[in-house]
Protein backbone atom coordinates (compact mmCIF):
# COMPACT_ATOMS: atom_id res chain seq x y z
CA UNK A 1 0.00 0.00 0.00
CA UNK A 2 1.26 3.61 -0.79
CA UNK A 3 1.49 5.99 1.46
CA UNK A 4 1.13 9.58 1.42
CA UNK A 5 0.38 11.51 -2.07
CA UNK A 6 1.91 10.24 -5.43
CA UNK A 7 2.65 12.65 -7.92
CA UNK A 8 1.97 11.56 -11.64
CA UNK A 9 5.08 10.00 -13.33
CA UNK A 10 6.57 10.10 -16.72
CA UNK A 11 5.55 6.84 -18.20
CA UNK A 12 8.90 5.98 -19.83
CA UNK A 13 10.72 6.72 -16.15
CA UNK A 14 12.00 3.78 -14.30
CA UNK A 15 10.94 1.98 -11.01
CA UNK A 16 13.25 2.59 -8.45
CA UNK A 17 13.40 -0.31 -5.45
CA UNK A 18 15.79 0.54 -1.97
CA UNK A 19 16.63 -2.49 -0.07
CA UNK A 20 17.03 -0.66 3.53
CA UNK A 21 14.37 1.92 3.19
CA UNK A 22 13.46 2.36 6.78
CA UNK A 23 16.18 4.23 8.13
CA UNK A 24 19.88 5.77 7.10
CA UNK A 25 20.80 6.35 3.28
CA UNK A 26 18.21 4.41 2.37
CA UNK A 27 15.69 5.98 4.21
CA UNK A 28 17.09 9.42 2.92
CA UNK A 29 17.05 7.70 -1.04
CA UNK A 30 13.52 6.72 -1.06
CA UNK A 31 12.21 9.86 0.72
CA UNK A 32 14.17 11.60 -2.32
CA UNK A 33 13.30 9.05 -4.64
CA UNK A 34 9.52 9.97 -3.92
CA UNK A 35 9.45 13.56 -5.48
CA UNK A 36 11.58 13.02 -8.23
CA UNK A 37 10.17 13.18 -12.05
CA UNK A 38 12.61 11.35 -13.33
CA UNK A 39 11.27 8.11 -11.36
CA UNK A 40 7.89 6.40 -12.42
CA UNK A 41 7.39 4.92 -8.84
CA UNK A 42 9.56 3.74 -5.67
CA UNK A 43 9.14 0.25 -3.96
CA UNK A 44 10.59 0.59 -0.76
CA UNK A 45 11.81 -2.19 0.59
CA UNK A 46 12.92 -3.43 4.32
CA UNK A 47 11.92 -5.65 7.25
CA UNK A 48 9.45 -3.09 8.32
CA UNK A 49 7.74 -0.40 7.24
CA UNK A 50 9.12 3.28 7.90
CA UNK A 51 8.08 6.63 7.23
CA UNK A 52 9.41 7.50 3.65
CA UNK A 53 6.08 9.16 2.24
CA UNK A 54 4.94 8.66 -1.30
CA UNK A 55 6.53 5.01 -2.16
CA UNK A 56 5.21 1.56 -2.41
CA UNK A 57 6.21 -0.48 0.84
CA UNK A 58 7.24 -3.96 0.49
CA UNK A 59 8.10 -6.01 3.67
CA UNK A 60 10.32 -8.32 2.92
CA UNK A 61 14.00 -9.58 3.97
CA UNK A 62 16.35 -9.13 1.33
CA UNK A 63 17.93 -12.58 2.25
CA UNK A 64 14.19 -14.09 1.28
CA UNK A 65 15.17 -16.77 -2.19
CA UNK A 66 11.54 -15.55 -2.81
CA UNK A 67 12.30 -11.89 -3.22
CA UNK A 68 12.18 -12.28 -6.69
CA UNK A 69 8.23 -12.24 -6.55
CA UNK A 70 8.62 -9.01 -4.86
CA UNK A 71 10.38 -7.31 -8.12
CA UNK A 72 8.41 -8.44 -11.02
CA UNK A 73 7.86 -4.18 -11.96
CA UNK A 74 11.54 -2.79 -10.92
CA UNK A 75 14.07 -1.53 -13.62
CA UNK A 76 16.66 -0.55 -10.75
CA UNK A 77 17.16 -1.56 -7.71
CA UNK A 78 19.66 -0.01 -5.16
CA UNK A 79 20.51 -2.08 -2.36
CA UNK A 80 21.83 0.15 0.68
CA UNK A 81 20.92 -3.04 3.63
CA UNK A 82 24.17 -3.44 4.82
CA UNK A 83 25.45 -4.25 8.39
CA UNK A 84 28.16 -1.80 9.30
CA UNK A 85 28.05 -2.38 13.29
CA UNK A 86 31.15 -2.97 14.90
CA UNK A 87 28.99 -4.74 17.36
CA UNK A 88 27.59 -7.52 14.99
CA UNK A 89 29.24 -11.10 15.56
CA UNK A 90 31.88 -11.10 12.56
CA UNK A 91 30.27 -14.60 11.05
CA UNK A 92 26.70 -13.38 11.39
CA UNK A 93 27.70 -10.23 9.72
CA UNK A 94 29.39 -11.58 6.82
CA UNK A 95 26.75 -13.81 6.54
CA UNK A 96 24.13 -11.12 6.45
CA UNK A 97 25.85 -8.61 4.26
CA UNK A 98 27.17 -11.71 1.85
CA UNK A 99 24.44 -13.31 1.31
CA UNK A 100 22.16 -9.68 0.96
CA UNK A 101 24.25 -9.03 -1.89
CA UNK A 102 23.98 -12.44 -3.55
CA UNK A 103 20.49 -12.43 -3.37
CA UNK A 104 19.40 -9.48 -4.44
CA UNK A 105 21.37 -9.29 -7.58
CA UNK A 106 20.45 -13.44 -8.36
CA UNK A 107 16.64 -12.16 -7.67
CA UNK A 108 17.29 -8.83 -9.88
CA UNK A 109 18.25 -11.18 -12.30
CA UNK A 110 15.30 -13.63 -12.52
CA UNK A 111 12.95 -10.83 -12.42
CA UNK A 112 14.47 -9.12 -15.44
CA UNK A 113 15.87 -6.17 -13.23
CA UNK A 114 17.95 -4.12 -15.31
CA UNK A 115 20.47 -2.42 -13.14
CA UNK A 116 21.62 -3.39 -9.59
CA UNK A 117 23.37 -0.53 -7.43
CA UNK A 118 25.61 -2.31 -4.66
CA UNK A 119 26.91 0.11 -2.03
CA UNK A 120 30.36 -1.00 -0.49
CA UNK A 121 32.74 1.21 0.39
CA UNK A 122 36.35 3.14 -0.51
CA UNK A 123 37.71 0.59 2.03
CA UNK A 124 38.39 -1.89 -0.19
CA UNK A 125 41.14 -0.02 -1.94
CA UNK A 126 42.93 -0.60 1.45
CA UNK A 127 44.56 1.94 3.53
CA UNK A 128 48.31 2.15 2.88
CA UNK A 129 51.52 4.37 3.60
CA UNK A 130 52.19 4.61 -0.57
CA UNK A 131 48.41 4.97 -1.55
CA UNK A 132 48.22 8.40 -3.81
CA UNK A 133 46.30 11.04 -2.78
CA UNK A 134 43.46 10.81 -3.88
CA UNK A 135 43.01 7.32 -5.60
CA UNK A 136 41.65 6.83 -8.71
CA UNK A 137 38.05 4.87 -9.20
CA UNK A 138 39.95 2.06 -10.90
CA UNK A 139 42.69 1.90 -8.69
CA UNK A 140 43.59 -2.08 -7.38
CA UNK A 141 41.28 -3.16 -4.34
CA UNK A 142 44.17 -3.49 -2.05
CA UNK A 143 42.29 -4.32 1.20
CA UNK A 144 43.15 -7.46 3.28
CA UNK A 145 40.92 -10.13 3.06
CA UNK A 146 39.97 -10.66 6.62
CA UNK A 147 36.81 -11.28 8.85
CA UNK A 148 36.71 -7.76 9.21
CA UNK A 149 33.89 -5.23 7.48
CA UNK A 150 36.38 -4.95 4.78
CA UNK A 151 36.17 -8.75 4.19
CA UNK A 152 32.42 -8.18 3.93
CA UNK A 153 32.87 -5.16 1.53
CA UNK A 154 35.10 -7.60 -1.09
CA UNK A 155 33.24 -10.57 -0.86
CA UNK A 156 30.29 -8.56 -1.76
CA UNK A 157 32.41 -6.61 -4.85
CA UNK A 158 32.96 -9.76 -5.80
CA UNK A 159 29.41 -10.92 -5.97
CA UNK A 160 29.29 -7.80 -8.43
CA UNK A 161 32.09 -8.92 -10.64
CA UNK A 162 30.59 -12.12 -11.58
CA UNK A 163 27.14 -10.89 -11.88
CA UNK A 164 27.28 -9.92 -15.80
CA UNK A 165 28.99 -13.17 -16.54
CA UNK A 166 26.45 -15.42 -14.41
CA UNK A 167 23.33 -12.80 -15.46
CA UNK A 168 24.42 -11.63 -18.65
CA UNK A 169 22.21 -8.27 -19.19
CA UNK A 170 22.69 -7.23 -15.57
CA UNK A 171 24.40 -3.93 -15.37
CA UNK A 172 26.36 -3.90 -11.71
CA UNK A 173 26.82 -0.27 -10.51
CA UNK A 174 29.22 -0.62 -6.90
CA UNK A 175 29.17 2.46 -5.12
CA UNK A 176 31.80 3.31 -2.88
CA UNK A 177 31.49 6.11 -0.58
CA UNK A 178 34.40 7.35 2.06
CA UNK A 179 34.15 7.42 5.64
CA UNK A 180 30.49 7.33 6.22
CA UNK A 181 29.04 10.20 8.41
CA UNK A 182 25.20 11.23 10.03
CA UNK A 183 21.95 10.29 12.01
CA UNK A 184 22.13 6.57 13.15
CA UNK A 185 25.98 6.28 11.44
CA UNK A 186 27.98 3.63 13.92
CA UNK A 187 30.98 2.14 12.13
CA UNK A 188 34.71 1.66 13.35
CA UNK A 189 35.46 4.78 11.63
CA UNK A 190 33.18 7.10 13.23
CA UNK A 191 34.30 5.74 16.90
CA UNK A 192 37.86 6.71 16.45
CA UNK A 193 36.58 10.24 17.05
CA UNK A 194 35.08 8.77 20.29
CA UNK A 195 38.26 8.25 21.62
CA UNK A 196 39.77 10.68 24.22
CA UNK A 197 42.59 10.92 21.91
CA UNK A 198 43.38 11.18 17.95
CA UNK A 199 45.98 7.50 17.52
CA UNK A 200 48.19 8.39 15.16
CA UNK A 201 51.38 6.35 13.66
CA UNK A 202 54.82 7.79 14.38
CA UNK A 203 56.40 9.45 11.12
CA UNK A 204 53.04 9.36 9.25
CA UNK A 205 50.22 11.31 8.56
CA UNK A 206 46.43 10.38 7.77
CA UNK A 207 44.27 12.14 5.08
CA UNK A 208 40.46 12.11 6.36
CA UNK A 209 37.50 11.68 4.03
CA UNK A 210 34.54 11.94 4.63
CA UNK A 211 30.98 10.79 2.79
CA UNK A 212 27.42 12.35 4.75
CA UNK A 213 24.43 10.17 4.26
CA UNK A 214 22.40 12.74 3.37
CA UNK A 215 25.48 12.78 0.19
CA UNK A 216 25.87 9.72 -0.30
CA UNK A 217 21.80 9.78 -1.20
CA UNK A 218 22.07 12.69 -3.52
CA UNK A 219 24.78 10.85 -5.71
CA UNK A 220 22.45 7.16 -5.40
CA UNK A 221 19.40 9.30 -6.47
CA UNK A 222 21.88 10.18 -9.67
CA UNK A 223 22.88 7.05 -10.51
CA UNK A 224 19.85 5.56 -10.36
CA UNK A 225 17.58 7.69 -12.58
CA UNK A 226 20.22 7.19 -14.90
CA UNK A 227 21.76 10.51 -14.94
CA UNK A 228 25.55 9.76 -14.73
CA UNK A 229 28.08 8.68 -17.96
CA UNK A 230 30.81 7.25 -17.19
CA UNK A 231 33.60 9.46 -15.67
CA UNK A 232 37.47 8.81 -16.19
CA UNK A 233 38.52 5.63 -14.51
CA UNK A 234 34.72 4.50 -14.05
CA UNK A 235 34.49 1.42 -16.20
CA UNK A 236 31.43 1.41 -17.51
CA UNK A 237 28.26 3.60 -18.07
CA UNK A 238 25.46 2.26 -15.71
CA UNK A 239 22.82 1.10 -17.69
CA UNK A 240 25.42 -0.24 -20.39
CA UNK A 241 24.36 -3.95 -20.26
CA UNK A 242 26.72 -4.43 -22.80
CA UNK A 243 30.02 -3.88 -20.88
CA UNK A 244 30.82 -7.30 -18.09
CA UNK A 245 33.33 -4.66 -16.00
CA UNK A 246 31.05 -2.73 -13.49
CA UNK A 247 30.83 0.61 -12.53
CA UNK A 248 32.90 1.56 -9.91
CA UNK A 249 32.09 5.21 -8.68
CA UNK A 250 33.67 6.83 -5.59
CA UNK A 251 31.25 9.17 -3.36
CA UNK A 252 32.67 11.59 -0.78
CA UNK A 253 33.76 15.04 -0.31
CA UNK A 254 36.07 17.16 -2.08
CA UNK A 255 39.69 17.05 -1.05
CA UNK A 256 40.80 16.02 2.54
CA UNK A 257 41.55 16.76 6.02
CA UNK A 258 45.39 16.48 7.05
CA UNK A 259 45.73 15.19 10.68
CA UNK A 260 46.34 18.82 12.18
CA UNK A 261 43.05 20.52 10.95
CA UNK A 262 41.17 17.31 12.55
CA UNK A 263 43.25 18.22 15.95
CA UNK A 264 41.45 22.02 15.33
CA UNK A 265 38.34 20.78 14.56
CA UNK A 266 37.87 18.21 17.53
CA UNK A 267 40.06 19.72 19.76
CA UNK A 268 40.94 16.44 20.44
CA UNK A 269 45.03 16.08 20.60
CA UNK A 270 47.20 12.78 18.38
CA UNK A 271 49.23 10.50 20.66
CA UNK A 272 51.32 8.70 18.57
CA UNK A 273 52.98 5.14 18.66
CA UNK A 274 55.25 3.12 16.61
CA UNK A 275 53.28 1.28 13.86
CA UNK A 276 54.54 -2.10 15.04
CA UNK A 277 53.62 -1.31 18.60
CA UNK A 278 50.10 0.16 17.90
CA UNK A 279 49.34 -2.63 15.60
CA UNK A 280 50.78 -5.43 17.41
CA UNK A 281 48.79 -4.52 20.54
CA UNK A 282 45.60 -3.70 18.63
CA UNK A 283 45.48 -7.55 17.23
CA UNK A 284 46.13 -9.05 20.46
CA UNK A 285 43.71 -7.62 21.78
CA UNK A 286 41.01 -8.21 19.17
CA UNK A 287 42.22 -12.20 19.34
CA UNK A 288 41.62 -12.08 22.52
CA UNK A 289 37.99 -10.58 22.41
CA UNK A 290 38.79 -7.46 23.69
CA UNK A 291 38.20 -5.54 21.06
CA UNK A 292 35.39 -5.63 17.97
CA UNK A 293 38.38 -4.96 15.19
CA UNK A 294 41.38 -6.42 14.40
CA UNK A 295 44.21 -4.32 13.72
CA UNK A 296 44.13 -4.41 10.18
CA UNK A 297 41.14 -1.52 10.28
CA UNK A 298 43.58 0.76 12.41
CA UNK A 299 45.36 1.61 8.93
CA UNK A 300 42.23 3.36 8.14
CA UNK A 301 43.11 5.86 10.88
CA UNK A 302 46.67 5.85 10.32
CA UNK A 303 47.26 6.22 6.35
CA UNK A 304 45.53 7.61 3.59
CA UNK A 305 42.31 6.16 1.55
CA UNK A 306 41.24 8.88 -0.40
CA UNK A 307 39.19 8.20 -3.10
CA UNK A 308 38.28 10.83 -6.41
CA UNK A 309 34.78 11.37 -7.48
CA UNK A 310 35.52 11.81 -10.87
CA UNK A 311 32.71 10.24 -12.38
CA UNK A 312 30.33 12.18 -10.12
CA UNK A 313 32.11 15.02 -10.80
CA UNK A 314 32.52 14.81 -14.17
CA UNK A 315 28.35 14.62 -14.18
CA UNK A 316 27.99 18.03 -12.19
CA UNK A 317 27.59 16.86 -8.80
CA UNK A 318 28.52 18.17 -5.77
CA UNK A 319 28.42 17.30 -2.50
CA UNK A 320 26.31 19.53 0.02
CA UNK A 321 28.97 18.80 3.02
CA UNK A 322 32.55 19.57 3.30
CA UNK A 323 34.89 17.07 5.03
CA UNK A 324 35.07 20.19 7.77
CA UNK A 325 31.45 20.39 8.31
CA UNK A 326 30.75 16.40 7.94
CA UNK A 327 33.70 16.27 10.84
CA UNK A 328 31.65 18.41 12.71
CA UNK A 329 28.16 16.03 12.36
CA UNK A 330 29.98 12.96 13.41
CA UNK A 331 31.44 14.91 17.16
CA UNK A 332 27.41 15.71 17.49
CA UNK A 333 26.59 12.39 16.54
CA UNK A 334 28.88 10.76 18.94
CA UNK A 335 28.75 13.32 21.89
CA UNK A 336 28.98 11.77 25.07
CA UNK A 337 29.76 8.28 23.84
CA UNK A 338 33.61 6.89 24.67
CA UNK A 339 35.27 4.73 22.89
CA UNK A 340 38.50 2.90 22.90
CA UNK A 341 40.15 0.95 20.12
CA UNK A 342 36.41 0.58 18.65
CA UNK A 343 35.24 -0.63 22.21
CA UNK A 344 32.50 1.30 23.77
CA UNK A 345 33.76 2.41 27.40
CA UNK A 346 32.33 4.52 29.87
CA UNK A 347 33.14 7.83 30.87
CA UNK A 348 35.39 6.95 34.01
CA UNK A 349 37.66 4.86 31.91
CA UNK A 350 37.63 7.14 28.70
CA UNK A 351 39.11 9.89 31.75
CA UNK A 352 41.41 7.58 33.20
CA UNK A 353 42.72 6.87 29.35
CA UNK A 354 43.52 10.28 28.82
CA UNK A 355 45.11 11.40 32.06
CA UNK A 356 47.34 8.44 31.26
CA UNK A 357 48.86 9.43 28.11
CA UNK A 358 50.39 6.97 25.49
CA UNK A 359 52.66 4.74 27.29
CA UNK A 360 50.51 3.93 30.09
CA UNK A 361 47.73 3.03 27.76
CA UNK A 362 49.83 0.67 26.21
CA UNK A 363 51.03 -0.98 29.86
CA UNK A 364 47.35 -1.16 30.49
CA UNK A 365 46.31 -3.02 26.92
CA UNK A 366 48.98 -5.34 28.03
CA UNK A 367 47.79 -5.98 31.16
CA UNK A 368 44.38 -6.61 30.10
CA UNK A 369 46.06 -9.22 27.40
CA UNK A 370 47.79 -10.63 31.11
CA UNK A 371 43.93 -10.67 32.85
CA UNK A 372 42.86 -12.21 29.53
CA UNK A 373 45.25 -15.31 29.27
CA UNK A 374 44.76 -15.53 33.26
CA UNK A 375 41.40 -15.99 32.97
CA UNK A 376 41.02 -18.80 29.58
CA UNK A 377 44.06 -20.50 31.75
CA UNK A 378 41.47 -20.36 34.87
Amino acid sequence: MATGKVRPRRSTAPVVAVTGAASGAGRLLARRLAVSDEVRKVVAIDGHRGDAPGVLWRVANVRDPMLSNRLADVDVLVHVDVDRSPDTDPRERRTYNVRGAQTVVTACAAARVRHVVLVTSAMVYGAATDNPVPLAEDAPLNAEANASIVGDYLEMEEVAAQAPLTHPGLTVTVVRPAALVGPGVDTVMTRHFEAPRLLAVKGRSPCWQFCHIEDLAAALEQIATGALTAGPGSGAAPGNAGDRTPTAIGVGCDGWLELEEVEEITGKRRFELPAALTFGTAQRLHRLGLTPAPATDLHYVAYPWVVDCATLRSAGWKPAYDNASALRVLLEETAGRHAVVGRRVGGKEATMATAAGATVAVIGAAAAVRRARKRRRG
